[in-house]
């Protein structure tokens, strides 16, 4: 299974490399890798005798909604085949993704490696961030190509979209250091990598995005706050420290840019009185497609019809991931977001309580954190209509739902015919 994880782990970081995956040239190879990976799982399972398929419950739900997109189709309720056709695709491309990763991230092993890819991938990402905010306001990649009139950040086209990508894969290392998930000589290179992000995303100016990080502060806190043992600790203050290093340094760095984010909108940045108007326009398709909604992908052709702030701008996502999905799916499709989240929480608690190690239990409360701030962030932005964080926001709820991590060394060690959950 080595080359799955290998080839998730590109997939992952491509989409994010190429601009969050929002392009057609980017999203393409990001459905195609997909297809092929599940392929090569497919047969070496098929081949391999002690292979076995791992359901998640997480599963169901996701299934649910791309069963309703292809409902729409059946029935002609879409408003658009085309563009529902292209979202499920999409939709399937992701539901593979998070199949996938449940099936070769299990071990100690393997979730030790997903852990530092995604640390190394937070930092490296911030780091391209940091050097292009002093060096290039318009140009991602320093290229005249790949010029933008938006507000980019790094390989993001959007700084919001960016700020996204950090509450992500940030809160990982933040556990790892708060919880002991890493070695007392790795300490300070995990602060180091850790401290890069922190700042990226402050001198980003993604309002969303710093309230998002401030509440997943908050929600590891109160994860080492359940944990005695771990609130005690000297690491807490550590972290606690690290962040204020980090506002340090962006402070001396050029804080007043960031700080301009909160007193004062600027153009191209989309005001909340907007935010507002495009949810209150998604409320009203709700409203008039309720049961099954006007067809997933499509509410950039029928947005338009609902519009009552015109500015003159093509409205292609309103700003909240929730509306969004009620306005496309409907009640099918918001009972199947409901559930994910439900079983989401179940697994969450459940995991995150069970005996295990400081490592286990820091990848699940760095998950936890990172799909707490995501959801919140999702209130006044649309990250999971970019593909690469809704990649990432799918593995992280796939290591939320993975059992306590066992060595290859404890489950090579248990008898034949005697199935390891380590639950």
């Amino acid at each position: 299974m080595s080359l799955v994880r290998m080839g998730l782990c590109i997939l992952i970081g491509g989409s994010v490399f190429a601009l969050g995956g929002v392009e057609v040239w980017a999203i393409s190879p990001i459905e195609m890798g997909a297809a092929a990976l599940f392929v090569l799982w497919a047969i070496i399972v098929a081949v391999s005798p002690n292979a076995g398929i791992h359901w998640s419950p997480l599963d169901w739900p996701l299934l649910g909604l791309l069963a309703v997109g292809s409902l729409q189709l059946a029935i002609h309720t879409t408003a658009y085949p085309f563009l529902t056709r292209v979202q499920l695709l999409r939709l399937a491309a992701y539901f593979l993704v998070f199949f996938l990763a449940t099936q070769v991230f299990r071990t100690r092993e393997e979730l030790t490696g997903v852990a530092w890819f995604l640390i190394v991938l937070c930092f490296a990402v911030s780091l391209l961030g940091i050097i292009q905010y002093f060096t290039s306001v318009r140009e991602i990649y320093w290229s005249d190509a790949l010029k933008t009139e938006g507000d980019p950040f790094g390989p993001f086209v959007n700084r919001n979209h960016f700020a996204g990508f950090v509450e992500l894969t940030l809160p990982p290392g933040l556990a790892m250091l708060i919880f002991r998930g890493v070695h007392r000589d790795l300490i300070p290179l995990t602060a180091l990598l850790t401290l890069v992000p922190v700042s990226a995303l402050v001198l980003s100016g993604s309002r969303g995005g710093i309230i998002g990080f401030a509440f997943e502060i908050g929600l590891l806190a109160l994860l080492a706050r359940s944990r005695s043992a771990a609130w005690k600790s000297p690491r807490v203050i550590a972290a606690g420290a690290l962040a204020l290093i980090a506002l340090a340094l962006v402070a001396w760095v050029g804080a007043d840019k960031a700080i301009a984010k909160f007193s004062a909108l600027k153009s191209p940045e989309v005001t909340l009185g907007r935010r507002i108007s495009m949810a209150r326009g998604a409320a009203h398709i709700f409203l008039d497609y309720p049961i099954i909604g006007c067809g997933v992908g499509t509410l950039v052709d029928v947005f338009p019809q609902y519009e009552n702030a015109y500015d003159g701008k093509l409205v292609d996502h309103v700003h909240n991931d929730y509306m969004e999905t009620l306005a496309e799916a409907g009640i099918l499709g918001g009972l199947c977001g409901a559930a994910f989240l439900w079983l989401l929480y179940r697994e969450a608690r459940k995991n995150f309580q069970a005996e295990q190690g400081h490592f286990s239990r820091a990848l699940h409360a760095g998950a936890i954190a990172a799909v707490g701030g995501m959801l919140l962030h999702s209130l006044v932005d649309f990250n999971l209509h970019i593909p690469a964080n809704a990649i990432l926001f799918l593995l992280q709820a796939a290591l939320i739902a993975s059992p306590p991590g066992i060595s290859n060394r404890e489950r090579n060690a248990v008898p034949s015919g005697i199935a390891v959950d380590a639950r």
